[in-house]
């Protein structure tokens, strides 16, 4: 069954071209659907699997207290695998086929204010090569939208900061062409001038853009407890996440009138329908602008 795995994870990388991170979570999700298999079903061949097997390793993460986002991430996992198993005639049925996916509760995005995005992008000081790096990259997420991994991923050569754009690689190894502000242009044109230098090893010759400091590229971990401390440092009081600026940036540029095809382009959504949401979150924000300002609200 292990063999099988590999493959599947050899053809969503090679074939498919999804993005690692992606491929790691089919990987995890699967892991734990074979073990399941072994220990509890006693099977050792996966043409042997049969629907209510599935449905019994369902039960049991319910049972772990899994969410419906959860379940659903594991049907999507096992689903794939077993169409992989057919096409490449390891299993002549596909077991999976009339499971049902668990309904998910669409959660909106939680989103920044224009005033928390100011007093955040404003809060690190450019007295050193650390606060020119943290500006840079806090303008850059919400000039451009992209997400984290995208930025942790940039080389130098994908700024193009004299024509106002950066080239980046987003899922199913997409490239993307984002415009850039002149606040963004300008920090990170900053930090590429006064602060990256520092940051550069000789042991290491590392062309990211964002470097860490021992010189390499700086990981999400890494953005992440720098994103934690700058808010706690800011004052602000929401509990942000790395997607928060993309949330923010999307909605505030729908919120002044922009196209949502523009968005949807922007953020590299493969489905319209992913973008539609922060219309929702629009919609949400003037009926508490209009309650708390109109005098017969």
């Amino acid at each position: 069954m292990e063999l099988q795995l590999k493959d599947f994870t050899h053809f969503l990388l090679v074939e498919k071209g999804l993005a690692q991170n992606t491929i790691v979570s089919y990987e995890r999700d699967l892991k734990s659907y074979i073990a399941f298999l072994q220990k509890n079903e006693g099977l050792t061949s996966l043409k042997d699997v049969q629907r209510i097997q599935i449905v019994r390793f369902l039960e049991t993460l319910k049972e772990q207290g899994k969410s419906a986002k959860t379940l659903a991430r594991h049907v999507a996992s096992i689903r794939a695998f077993h169409q992989f198993l057919l096409r490449e005639k390891v299993a002549d049925q596909d077991p999976s086929v009339h499971i049902d996916t668990p309904r998910l509760e669409r959660s909106l995005p939680k989103v920044l204010s224009m005033g928390e995005v100011e007093r955040l992008l404003d809060f690190p000081k450019e007295h050193d090569h650390y606060g020119l790096r943290d500006k840079a990259m806090l303008e850059l997420l919400y000039a451009t939208g992209i997400r984290v991994s995208e930025l942790i991923g940039l080389d130098i050569g994908d700024a193009h900061l004299s024509m106002g754009f950066i080239r980046c690689i987003g899922k199913g190894n997409k490239e993307r062409i984002i415009p850039l502000g002149s606040k963004a242009t300008d920090a990170i044109q900053k930090y590429l001038d006064e602060g990256r230098p520092q940051f550069v090893s000789k042991k290491y010759k590392d062309e990211a853009l964002f470097l860490n400091h021992h010189g390499r590229r700086l990981t999400r971990q890494g953005f992440w407890k720098i994103l934690k401390r700058l808010t706690q440092e800011a004052g602000i009081e929401k509990d942000l996440t790395p997607h928060t600026l993309r949330h923010s940036f999307a909605t505030h540029l729908l919120e002044n009138g922009a196209d949502l095809r523009a968005v949807q382009e922007m953020l590299g959504h493969a489905d319209i329908s992913t973008t539609q949401i922060y219309t929702h979150v629009t919609k949400l924000r003037l009926k508490d602008v209009y309650t708390q300002f109109h005098p017969r609200a």
